[in-house]
């Protein structure tokens, strides 16, 4: 058997030529199309505008900053630097990181998940704090320390508090995340004081979708804040409304942090009680 008939046997009937791709015409490159072979390319401009996502900003120096201004208000922090001095700072860190009555707190989603926070708190108030669907009792025998912070932060901030939650982050691990103060007992456009000591960490912000991106947060306005030990940072106007904040985890070593934040809370109205009709 000669080798052409020996190659033809093992291709098969199935072997055929290959056909030469087609070459594109004078009225296809008129057209504004490209073709190749049996299908046929063509260039639409995109139906929706291409978004940029926003540069995170940074906020470092101390100073008033309006965030945003819409529909609701205007957003504002204040970032005060060196609010404590440092020996004053680190005695006061010391002193709370060993005599508050620091615990965990047990938390409920929406479906009645039970988790515990990524870190420590304590609450102090003469009513009661009620978020995550968990409530922190009454507590007002405030701690001398705690006392003296809050006329000191009430004087700078030309703003009164009643209340104070506690947070402790042990290490880069314990974190907060994604939230707004906005539970009814804080009222409208709540002022929140947030004093920190310890060691470093980023406070971040980020602004709410519009209502036609449906809660996508990838192209919203994002703030960076590195809270330093004795920095006071002060959220003011449409804050809780308009943005969201977190103290995000951190993978490197970080040491114990203490964040006070001072607020007012108001008494919650009560709920109408429904009279069964029998």
């Amino acid at each position: 058997m000669s080798d052409k008939r020996q190659r033809a046997r093992v291709q098969g009937s199935w072997a055929k030529p290959l056909h030469k791709p087609q070459q594109p015409t004078a009225q296809d490159a008129q057209s504004g199309s490209w073709k190749y072979g049996p299908r046929s390319f063509e260039f639409n401009q995109p139906a929706d505008p291409i978004r940029e996502i926003p540069a995170e900003k940074v906020i470092e120096n101390a100073g008033d900053y309006e965030i945003s201004r819409g529909p609701t208000g205007v957003s504002r922090l204040r970032l005060i630097p060196g609010f404590l001095q440092q020996e004053e700072a680190d005695w006061m860190f010391s002193k709370l990181l060993a005599e508050l009555p620091w615990s965990q707190k047990t938390n409920y989603r929406m479906m009645g998940d039970a988790y515990e926070e990524p870190r420590l708190t304590c609450w102090y108030g003469e009513l009661p704090y009620t978020y995550s669907r968990s409530t922190m009792e009454a507590n007002a025998q405030w701690h001398p320390v705690l006392t003296t912070l809050r006329l000191a932060v009430e004087q700078k901030s030309g703003h009164t508090f009643n209340s104070l939650l506690c947070n402790l982050y042990r290490d880069g691990k314990d974190s907060i995340g994604w939230h707004s103060d906005s539970e009814p007992s804080l009222g409208p456009q709540p002022t929140i004081a947030s004093l920190s000591l310890g060691d470093m960490r980023v406070f971040s912000l980020r602004k709410q979708p519009l209502p036609e991106d449906k809660g996508d947060y990838s192209y919203v306005e994002r703030i960076r804040i590195p809270l330093t030990h004795g920095t006071l940072l002060l959220m003011e106007g449409c804050t809780q409304e308009d943005w969201q904040h977190q103290v995000a985890k951190e993978y490197h070593d970080r040491g114990p942090r203490i964040n006070l934040t001072f607020r007012t809370i108001y008494p919650e109205p009560e709920r109408p009680r429904w009279r069964s009709v029998r």
